[in-house]
C-alpha cells in the first residue's frame, strides 16, 4: 500500500522560505513521478512542481526559480524548496505519485495515483 505523508509546512512571512518534505512508502519509490500541488480555499488544485522517476524535472507557470523540487531515492523522499514566499502562495500543499506508466511532465492531479494529507502552509504579510 502506498503511503505519502507531506511535512515542513507553517506561517512563513512573504519573502521567507520553508521546505517541504514528503516521506514515500510501500513500494518502489525509484519508478515514481512524483509531483507537488497546491490547494488554496475556494480554488482548484494548482500544479507547483513535479521531478520525474530519473530526476527531469518541471515546474508549474508561477513558481519559476522560486520553487525547487528534489528526491533522495535513498530515502524515499521528494522535497519542495520555496523561495521568496507570497501572501498568495497560502494554501494547503499535497504530494503526489504516480507509478511510471506515464512519460513526460504531468501536470494535472487526474495523473496522479497517490495522494498525501497536504501541509498547511500560511504565508503572513
Amino acid at each position: 500500500q502506498v503511503q505519502l505523508v507531506e511535512s515542513g509546512g507553517g506561517l512563513v512571512e512573504a519573502g521567507g522560505s520553508l521546505t517541504l518534505s514528503c516521506a514515500f512508502s510501500g513500494v518502489d519509490f525509484n519508478n515514481y513521478n512524483m509531483g507537488w500541488f497546491r490547494q488554496a480555499p475556494g480554488l482548484e488544485r494548482e500544479f507547483v512542481a513535479g521531478i520525474q522517476w530519473h530526476s527531469q524535472r518541471y515546474s508549474g507557470n508561477f513558481a519559476n526559480d522560486r520553487f525547487t523540487i528534489d528526491r533522495d531515492n535513498a530515502k524515499n523522499t521528494v522535497t519542495l524548496r520555496m523561495n521568496n514566499l507570497k501572501v498568495e502562495g497560502t494554501a494547503v500543499y499535497y504530494c503526489a505519485g504516480e507509478g511510471g506508466a506515464r512519460g513526460g511532465g504531468l501536470y494535472t492531479a487526474r495523473e496522479y495515483d497517490y495522494w498525501g494529507q497536504g501541509t498547511q502552509v500560511t504565508v503572513s504579510s
